[in-house]
Order: structure tokens, then sequence, then C-alpha cells
């Protein structure tokens, strides 16, 4: 047998191992939360482009939200508008408002449909003010230190959190075969723009639809135990036992706890998965192995 005959029967093996995945998924609903390391190295853009025109040919309907912190952070630095951040959240005032909107509504959003749609999908860009697919209300950030006697209420501006996703939208476009990929901007009962972090909006789209999965892909192989291993099968008593240990904590707690919300409002399950891994959401869905941390909430 010759070196091509070889690849192609591995080419076989795999989609005869793929297949009962396919048949248990096809027709459910999956959102993808996208940012990080896969959102800016070419070949994991187009990897992951691929990614979601396969499942959308297999009968799963993919749903895309993405972040855009880094791309927001260059455009600001190029125009001289200073950075602040509260609690790792970026102060937004009216003008750097309009730097998010244009980066995260137009460059970035338009970037991926753009991928996905040159590698045979059909995509279609939105932001929450499109049809008040997002409804939201302004966040609120408490802060303590011990210089102040009791903890303060800061305003950073236009940063929201998610009052009501109207899903309607969405599945009219899934339901017309047309992959929806969401920039996560918010708009207020005033009609003010508001930016909200992407896990968060994913999380919420997916409660509304009661989708299969939630997928959100990061920097780190998963959800790691104190001595760098990385867990999966996790259930939702499990990951909470995690955070009061300490083992989960800092900038993984706000994740785990949209994961965490989503499995207890109808999603199925959860996942944490290392976004720096070529074709990683199809190693998730379609291989017991997967790349990084599943969670259920049985």
């Amino acid at each position: 047998m010759n070196q091509d005959q070889e690849s192609a029967m591995q080419v076989a093996s795999v989609l005869s191992q793929a297949l009962p995945y396919i048949q248990r998924f096809s027709g459910k609903t999956i959102v993808i939360k996208y940012g990080g390391n896969a959102m800016e190295n070419e070949e994991l853009k187009n990897s992951f482009a691929r990614d979601i025109v396969l499942m959308k040919q297999v009968g799963i309907n993919p749903i895309v939200v993405h972040g855009g912190g880094p791309q927001i952070g260059e455009l600001l630095k190029k125009l001289n508008i200073e950075s602040h951040f509260v609690n790792g959240m970026r102060v937004t005032d009216s003008e750097t408002m309009d730097v998010v909107e244009m980066v995260l509504g137009g460059l970035v959003n338009k970037e991926i449909v753009a991928l996905i749609n040159r590698n045979g999908g059909k995509a279609i860009g939105l932001t929450g003010k499109d049809a008040n697919l997002i409804k939201a209300t302004q966040l609120k950030v408490e802060v303590t230190s011990p210089e102040l006697q009791k903890s303060e209420i800061i305003d950073i501006g236009h940063v929201g959190e998610v009052s009501k996703i109207d899903s309607d939208v969405i599945e009219m476009l899934t339901n017309s075969n047309v992959i929806p990929v969401i920039a996560p901007i918010g708009v207020g009962e005033d009609g003010r723009s508001y930016n909200i972090n992407a896990d968060l909006v994913a999380g919420k789209v997916a409660e509304e639809l009661n989708a299969e999965k939630l997928m959100l892909l990061t920097n780190i192989s998963g959800l790691q135990d104190k001595e760098g291993n990385v867990m999966t099968g996790l259930t939702t008593e499990q990951v909470d036992g995690l955070i009061a240990d300490g083992t989960i904590y800092g900038g993984m707690l706000p994740k785990i706890g949209c994961a965490l919300s989503a499995v207890n409002n109808g999603v199925t399950s959860a996942h944490i998965i290392d976004g720096r891994v070529a074709n990683a959401t199809l190693l998730e869905i379609f291989t017991d192995e997967g790349v990084g941390t599943l969670i259920t909430n049985n």
C-alpha cells in the first residue's frame, strides 16, 4: 500500500468514527464564543471558519459570538485614546464606545463573516442592535479596597449586561441555512449602545435557544487542577467545589460563571476548549477525547 492510499484510509477512518456524533448532533444548535489566539493567528482563523462550515454542512446549527478586545485596544492606541480598566473591564465613554462599535460591529465581525463565506458557508453578521437582538442594561461595578470603609459603585460607562435575547431573528437565520455571527453589542431602553462581555452574550444566547452545547474558546488547554492537569467530565457540583477550594480563581471565574449558568438553564453541556489547537471545535464535538473541559448538570 502506498502513502497516498494510507492517507486516504486514515481520512475514511476519521469520517467513519465521526458518524455517530454527526447523527447525534444533527439538527442541534451549538453556540461558539470565538476569541483569543484562534482569532489572531491566520492558520487558526481559517481552521475555525472551515469547522463552522462543516458543522452546518452536516446539519448542525452553529452560532458564532465573537470578542475583539485586543483589536479594540490596538485601534484606541492608534487614535491616542487612553484605556482604563476596572476589575478587568474597559471603562467605556462615548468616544471609546464609537471605537468599540467600529471594531466589533465592523472590522472583526465582517472579517469572520468573509472567512466563513470564503470557505463555502453562508454567514451574516449582526450586532445586538440589529432587530433589537440583545437588550442591555448598564453594568454596575462594585469595588472594594482596604482604603474604603465600604464598597463603592463605579460607573464604567457603556459597559452592559444582557437583559433579554430576542431569539426570533437568530432562528429565522438558522432556519434559512444561514450562520449568524454576532458582535456583543447590546442596546438599552434609551437607545444607548453597550459593550458586553462576549462569553456572557454567548452563554445567554445558548440559554435562550436551549442549545445543545456552549463552547468557549480560550488560550488555555481547559480547566486545570492544582497539578496542572486538564479536568473534564465535570458536574456543576464539582465545579462549585473547585471554586470553593481555590482551584478555579481569578480571570477564569467569569468564564466558568457563564458555563455554569448555561448548563443550569437548559443547555445540555458547556465546553471550555483550547482555541490554540487547529480544528478545536470539531475535535471537541466529534471525538471522545476532545481538547478541553466538559461541564454538565448531571
